[in-house]
């Protein structure tokens, strides 16, 4: 969320970062702002009247008054006027406010000044490659699904029978490989010194509001109709909110968490597109880095996240490319974002695996997450950042089609082998 006194103070700066993303205007904001701080300066006089009527009644009665004299008849008229006027004001002043929290949640966070500027993925900016004397040579290879499927370690049929479209089924060694990619992520990330965390994969819609999926990503998300949970979109939501509502010591910081969940989705608005395959399916497994930073050490943690993520492909050795992504292509949450994007021969392209996001204090004040240093007065937001390390089925699909055998095996990648227990699919 952001600062409603920094839209206020600043509203020209907003405007212009607002507008490198989309179509935004703040000026509907600032309005609503400008009539709910009009009815609060109102309230509160009338609230002052109200308190000084008060204190007169009950002077005047000590002093010796009489009750029913009709200076204090008039007073207590007046009093029940300003009553009147505030009970009026009160609704009206909280409808205000409700209409402002409506628009603020709703508005994406601001690009950082180090973002490229563009409109589109088109405009996004390459930082760097890796892994170019691994990419294969073989020109004939087999997509990941057909792979798998003739290995018998994939089945998207059956899976369309258990549930619908865009689900899978791992069988055999892809179980096998599914859970060694896991346990391989999470044991080099707590290597790297972050601390492992399996959170509920059920959320309420307070946790979904405070990471930023709510109101915005409604559609994407699958809801219990009987209860206010939703299924997890990603680690990040209940790892956001592991610490909402509270006040952290700045000695303690940084926190640096990794997590393993399953991730639902409902892919709207993708229909037509991967519609076969691992790259994006309705439910997923993803192993999720999470930081709460202070301020001033933010940017370099955002760079030492995107080094965490990148340091799995390294060691599966698997080809990848780092994408600077431009304003208007940040996720609404972030400030400023890196793509990890793997080789996949079968569209002879790179594929996003990872996007590692700096989101500033924008969901610390959505969740209410702050800092206080020992000694001085105040607190203030910490900083959050949130990386796919990495999302685990388009890991699979990576190591199938990029370490595909001519007779049609798969080898498995030296990493991964002690955790699999063979070298060969």
């Amino acid at each position: 969320m952001l600062d409603l006194k920094q839209i206020r103070e600043n509203p020209q700066h907003v405007q212009e970062r607002l507008s490198l993303r989309g179509d935004y205007d703040v000026s509907a904001l600032l309005a609503l702002d400008k009539q709910q701080r009009s009815l609060e300066t109102e309230r509160s006089q009338l609230q002052a009247r109200s308190n000084e009527i008060g204190k007169q009644v009950g002077q005047a009665i000590r002093n010796g008054a009489d009750p029913q004299s009709d200076d204090i008849q008039a007073l207590r008229e007046e009093g029940n006027q300003v009553k009147a006027q505030l009970s009026q004001l009160e609704p009206q002043e909280r409808e205000l406010k409700a209409q402002i929290e409506t628009v603020l949640l709703s508005t994406p966070n601001l690009p950082s000044s180090t973002t490229p500027v563009g409109k589109s993925e088109e405009d996004n900016v390459e930082v760097r490659r890796w892994g170019d004397e691994y990419l294969p040579t073989e020109t004939t290879l087999l997509p990941h699904w057909e792979i798998g499927e003739k290995l018998g370690i994939l089945n998207f049929e059956r899976s369309t029978k258990i549930a619908q479209s865009r689900f899978v089924t791992l069988l055999g060694a892809g179980a096998a490989l599914e859970r060694a990619l896991i346990q391989f992520m999470l044991d080099r990330h707590i290597q790297a010194g972050y601390t492992e965390v399996i959170p509920p994969f059920l959320i309420n819609t307070a946790s979904l509001t405070a990471s930023g999926q709510l109101p915005k990503f409604a559609d994407e998300s699958f809801k219990c109709d009987r209860d206010d949970l939703w299924l997890s979109p990603t680690a990040e939501v209940p790892v956001t909110n592991l610490h909402r509502d509270e006040i952290l010591a700045a000695a303690e910081l940084p926190y640096h968490y990794c997590a393993y969940t399953p991730c639902f989705r409902r892919e709207a608005g993708s229909y037509g597109r991967d519609t076969r395959g691992l790259i994006r399916l309705h439910q997923f497994n993803k192993v999720e880095m999470y930081k709460f930073v202070q301020p001033e050490t933010s940017a370099a943690e955002h760079e030492a996240l995107v080094q965490d993520a990148e340091g799995i492909l390294q060691a599966l050795k698997l080809p990848y490319r780092v994408i600077e992504l431009c304003t208007g292509d940040l996720g609404f949450s972030a400030n400023k974002t890196y793509d990890l994007e793997v080789w996949l021969p079968s569209s002879n392209k790179y594929r996003e695996i990872s996007s590692c996001s700096n989101c500033g204090d924008f969901q610390a004040r959505r969740a209410n997450i702050r800092f206080k240093t020992a000694g001085q007065k105040g607190t203030q937001f910490v900083h959050t950042l949130n990386g796919s390390g990495l999302a685990i089925g388009r890991t699979m699909a990576a190591i199938l089609e990029n370490y595909q055998q001519p007779e049609g095996s798969v080898a498995i990648p030296e990493a991964l082998q002690p955790y699999l227990g063979r070298a060969v699919l």
